[in-house]
């Protein structure tokens, strides 16, 4: 009599792994949802979730600068052990994979787009103006 001693593959969760791998980068839904045109809601629903879209994972995975496999293949078990493969042995917490962006950047790059629409909206209203006297 065989008996089969593969256990079954652990359940994952794409949400839940999106969570944990932004909170141990120190990144907020805010900066997620801003780059990927989204609300901070619609993130937090998305980390709800326990299937997320490939298309979607892959944005996530970019926007925090991890791989893919890392919130697609991920366990509960599995994650807390990628995530301690971050820290060094004496306990300093260096990481392997540095977050490549600053969030002030990321800011000022906003409030610049934001400015250029409204010189653009400026210019457009002289324009009417101009035609009207």
């Amino acid at each position: 009599m065989e008996t089969n001693t593969t256990s079954p593959s652990p359940k994952v969760h794409h949400g839940r792994n999106i969570k944990r791998l932004r909170e141990m980068l120190g990144v907020k839904q805010e900066l997620i949802a801003n780059e990927l045109n989204m609300t901070q809601q619609a993130i937090s629903k998305l980390e709800q979730k326990e299937q997320i879209e490939d298309e979607i994972l892959d944005r996530v995975s970019k926007v925090l600068n991890i791989p893919l496999d890392a919130i697609k293949n991920l366990s509960d078990e599995a994650t807390t052990n990628y995530i301690n493969t971050f820290y060094d042995n004496k306990g300093n917490g260096f990481f392997a994979n540095n977050v490549t962006f600053n969030p002030i950047d990321k800011i000022v790059d906003l409030y610049e787009r934001l400015l250029a629409a409204e010189k653009d909206k400026v210019a457009m209203l002289e324009k009417l103006l101009e035609g009207k006297k």
